[in-house]
């Protein structure tokens, strides 16, 4: 009988030890991140980044950029705003090697050459256009909530492409931020 009651009490305490474990916060299972593009700084656009998680394999994000040195970016992209889905294949919470949908909401200045009897006329003006694409990247982690993020992807405007040599838009980002 005190045999049988032991081993009832031993049960319980490892039941009651793995009820405290779960009730203890995992610092990488944190919802909310803020990042830099240090890559996309580097050459003259600001873009900073929020994300959301909603599990330990997916999350939601936006990012927007703007230009502040068009010399150096060599482009004529005035802004995008860009939310994303993204799916983790990482034993950590929201980290590791991910896959990701994104839309793009993008604005650029572009010239248009009309020829008109004879005579070449150039106008610019500022198109504002929608692309749906797809990215690859990773993300890593440290236990005090820093975040590296190496991602790029591809996608098409998909309306105002009659003038365009190309309708591709790229998201290359080397970022840094914070897990909260």
């Amino acid at each position: 009988m005190k045999k049988n009651l032991l081993v009832l009490a031993m049960l319980l305490s490892i039941l009651a030890v793995n009820a405290q474990k779960d009730s203890i916060a995992n610092p990488f299972e944190k919802q909310n991140e803020v990042k830099l593009n240090a890559f996309m700084l580097l050459v003259g656009a600001l873009e900073l980044s929020y994300e959301r998680n909603l599990n330990e394999e997916s999350s939601l994000g936006i990012s927007f950029l703007t230009p502040f040195d068009n010399e150096n970016l060599d482009s004529d992209l005035n802004y995008y705003l860009s939310p994303y889905y993204r799916i983790f294949f990482g034993n950590k919470h929201a980290a590791g090697f991910f896959i990701e949908g994104f839309g793009m909401l993008n604005s650029i200045d572009r010239e248009i050459t009309s020829n008109i009897n004879g005579n070449f006329i150039t106008n610019e003006e500022t198109v504002t256009d929608f692309a749906l694409g797809f990215g690859l990247g990773g993300k890593w982690l440290t236990k005090s909530g820093f975040v590296f993020e190496l991602s790029g992807g591809i996608g098409r405007n998909l309306f105002k492409n009659d003038y365009d040599e190309t309708s591709l838009v790229g998201k290359f980002g080397f970022n840094l931020g914070y897990r909260f």
